[in-house]
């Protein structure tokens, strides 16, 4: 502080001496203008010393100023340490000095501040011009004046208003804080903490967010071009915007390569090349929205804010999600959470045209009439008191909106009434992928769309009809209960008086005489045999084994539970399966490895609890998994084999439930539990056709397409290749009967034993005959 005083005096000075030389002749004038100038600067002089004693508000001091923090997005991380996305009012993120390459700090000395490196903090030989332009004339383009350091100081303590005395109060306030963070860091720390915390405009803050935005890249990857467009955005954030106006930003970086020729950072002929090249972005929206995982950044969100509200920094506040700078880093698989949204999107994609065509338009119709009352605008509109015939009229008026559709969002005239019907048009899905020996989940689909449709059907809250993805749970029961694997179970109807006479129905009517064993009436998917199963091990027993094998939801006491009838969630249903692949050990599922603050400290691990606890026995699991493979080899998830050409150890159920509404398929690897949804938001949008409608043809495919992507990648061949354990010789015995029989099987059967041929004889022909 000391320093600048004995600057402005010494201007004073020179001032005075040069007006006596002037005004020598005239030494009455001489005074009188003497004591006008002394008398202006001394009000200067009291008005700086009353800024800097606090009058017109805080001053940092320097303890605050050595721990400054700026506000820096919390960064969500996968397991493989990929940037899946960031949560921040400002979007803005840091880099250190080695990461800035000195041509973009050339740049940026060059264009707005030449004297940097001599000057401390305030360049006195501007001073003057500021004083007159900005304080006299209370311009705020005077410009000139304004070092990086005093520029830093406004972009960690925006200015603020003091009605006429604006300009001066803050013009000084800066200075004052330019001086003692000239005391306190280098001037590279400087640059870095400038280039840290400068708006770039698109709400963009700092520089590694810039270069990410704008051109894709790192900080240490900027061209020097690049680094030019992005420093010359500095003098006008929106005027210089490449993305706005391309021409108007490349003359502006034309000016800066200039000015780095000009103070000899860089060759004339360098700067000539490179003006005659046209801006190439390569412009990356980033939002809450966008990016790999959004539906589980969005789940997250609100665990993460718990955290930080229980959590305390050094200085006793609780830890803020949006500024603090945090780094979460997850359980999610970046590359198999990629196969995951490109697998549902291949699928849905060809799906939605077929869906479109067999959609009840009248159904979509009256939905839409249902829906209008929840939008937002009818609400307040309602609140208003406007009438009932004003609101419709006003969502029936078109103007420009944008729509999501498969080719990309679109912006259209539109009503408000007419953008709701075409999304409910859409088919939605949900997809989930776990580890099943720790319970990590490796990928997460909860939705087409995150901005347009924020539903999210993998959630513990979102629950539909499982359909017979249920059934494997019933079966394990029934095994647990002392059912056994061979004891053959007719297909015939039933009517149940404590249902009002439901009568369960089959997908096929030669099923009806039939009898079943477990693996045949699971591979066959048949729903009188399943029913009858959950009547011979309890309703109570059935929903006993489903709670420990991790299912909260409340499963209904009746016998169409059999059938999945139950609404359940993706998140239940995936932890569930994972029993089977774990030898019948439950293990939660879990999402979140750690947290660390920007520094790499680590504030939390979360260590989940590795002592799962036993659902069911090992005997039944791995009779079930037995059994579930041969869904998929000849059963109901064929498919996998015969149209995708998938040749891994796959277990699986396909489930549909009543009117085609939802379909599901969940399948086990040796190493992933996969489950996939696929129906329309509202019930009463669905397919008019099992063929097109069910578990087999909607959900199937997304899973076939995701095993295909890993399948294709030799980082995943641990686990394309992996294997299941062959059953023990025992459990093989236990297991070592037909599918089915019919009652001409066993006339057969006793007529054969008359001829003396022996059971084993009669199973091969059997096998060899049976399709």
């Amino acid at each position: 502080m000391k320093r600048f005083f004995d600057n402005f005096l010494q201007q004073i000075k020179m001032l005075i001496t040069r007006s006596k030389a002037l005004l020598g002749r005239y030494p009455r004038l001489v005074r009188v203008i003497t004591f006008t100038i002394g008398g202006f600067f001394l009000c200067i002089l009291l008005f700086v010393v009353f800024v800097w004693a606090g009058v017109f508000g805080r001053i940092p001091g320097s303890e605050e100023l050595s721990n400054i923090r700026h506000q820096v997005a919390t960064e969500v991380y996968s397991a493989d340490s990929v940037l899946l996305g960031r949560y921040y009012l400002q979007e803005r993120s840091t880099v250190n000095s080695a990461q800035i390459p000195e041509q973009l700090k050339h740049a940026l000395v060059a264009t707005e501040d030449v004297r940097f490196y001599d000057h401390n903090g305030i360049d006195t030989k501007s001073l003057f011009r500021v004083l007159i332009k900005g304080i006299l004339f209370q311009r705020e383009s005077a410009g000139g004046g304004s070092t990086l350091t005093q520029q830093l100081a406004k972009n960690l303590y925006p200015r603020r208003a003091y009605f006429l005395f604006s300009m001066p109060i803050n013009k000084v306030k800066e200075m004052i804080i330019a001086k003692r963070l000239e005391r306190i860091y280098s001037k590279d720390e400087i640059l870095v903490l400038y280039l840290n915390t400068v708006p770039f405009g698109d709400n963009v803050y700092g520089i590694k967010t810039a270069a990410e935005r704008f051109f894709s890249v790192s900080v240490d990857q900027l061209t020097l071009d690049q680094s030019a467009v992005l420093i010359g955005m500095l003098k006008a954030t929106h005027r210089y915007n490449p993305r706005l106006f391309p021409e108007r930003a490349k003359q502006r970086r034309d000016v800066v390569l200039s000015q780095m020729t000009k103070y000899n950072f860089i060759a004339a002929e360098e700067s000539d090349s490179l003006q005659v090249k046209p801006i190439e972005l390569k412009y990356k929206r980033r939002s809450h929205n966008a990016g790999l995982a959004p539906y589980f950044r969005a789940y997250i969100k609100s665990e993460l804010l718990k955290w930080c509200q229980e959590n305390k920094k050094e200085d006793g506040t609780p830890y803020n999600m949006y500024t603090d700078g945090l780094k979460i880093y997850t359980t999610i698989d970046s590359r198999l959470q990629q196969y995951a949204e490109q697998a549902m999107r291949m699928q849905l994609t060809q799906l939605q045209e077929r869906f479109s065509k067999q959609i009840d338009k009248s159904a979509l119709e009256s939905v839409a009439k249902n829906k209008v009352k929840q939008l937002p605008q009818y609400r307040r509109m309602k609140e208003e008191g406007i009438s009932e015939k004003e609101i419709i009229e006003a969502i029936r008026k078109p103007s420009l909106k944008k729509i999501f559709t498969w080719d990309g969002v679109q912006e259209v005239e539109i009503s408000t009434y007419d953008s709701l019907v075409h999304h409910l048009n859409f088919l939605q899905a949900g997809l989930l992928v776990m580890d099943p020996a720790n319970g990590e989940l490796k990928a997460w689909v909860g939705g087409i769309d995150h901005e347009f449709f924020q539903y999210d059907h993998v959630r513990e809250s979102t629950k539909r009809q499982v359909g017979s993805t249920f059934k494997p749970i019933v079966y394990a029961a029934a095994i647990e209960k002392g059912v056994g694997p061979c004891d053959y179970i007719s297909g015939r109807k039933t009517s149940y008086t404590n249902m009002e006479g439901w009568t369960p129905e089959n997908s096929k009517d030669d099923t009806y005489d039939q009898k079943y064993s477990m693996e045949g009436g699971l591979a066959g998917s048949v729903n009188t045999v399943s029913v009858k199963l959950l009547e011979r091990t309890g309703i109570s027993n059935t929903i006993s084994i489903a709670g420990k094998m991790g299912i909260r939801s409340d499963l209904p006491a009746v016998p169409s539970l059999a059938l999945g009838t139950a609404s359940i969630s993706m998140i239940e249903m995936v932890g569930a399966y994972g029993v089977f692949a774990n030898h019948g050990t439950y293990t939660a599922p879990v999402y979140l490895a750690s947290i660390t603050d920007g520094k790499g400290k680590v504030l939390e691990r979360f260590n989940p609890d590795l002592k799962p606890t036993q659902a069911i026995s090992q005997e039944t699991s791995d009779m079930m998994l037995h059994m579930l493979k041969r869904v998929v080899n000849e059963g109901t998830g064929a498919r996998l084999r015969s149209t995708y050409g998938l040749t891994n150890d796959i277990a699986g159920k396909t489930g549909t439930t009543q009117a085609n509404v939802d379909g599901w398929f969940m399948a086990i690897t040796p190493k992933l539990v996969i489950g996939c949804w696929v129906g329309a938001d509202d019930p009463s949008i669905r397919f008019r056709t099992t063929a097109m409608g069910q578990g087999a043809a909607t959900a199937l495919p997304v899973v076939a397409k995701f095993l295909q992507h890993v399948n294709k990648n030799e980082e995943f061949l641990n686990v394309s290749k992996a294997r299941f354990a062959s059953l023990s010789p025992e459990l093989l015995d236990k297991l070592d009967c037909d599918l089915s029989r019919s009652d001409r099987n066993l006339i057969q059967r006793i007529f054969n034993k008359k001829k003396g041929v022996k059971a084993t004889q009669y199973k091969e022909s059997k096998k060899r005959n049976d399709p």
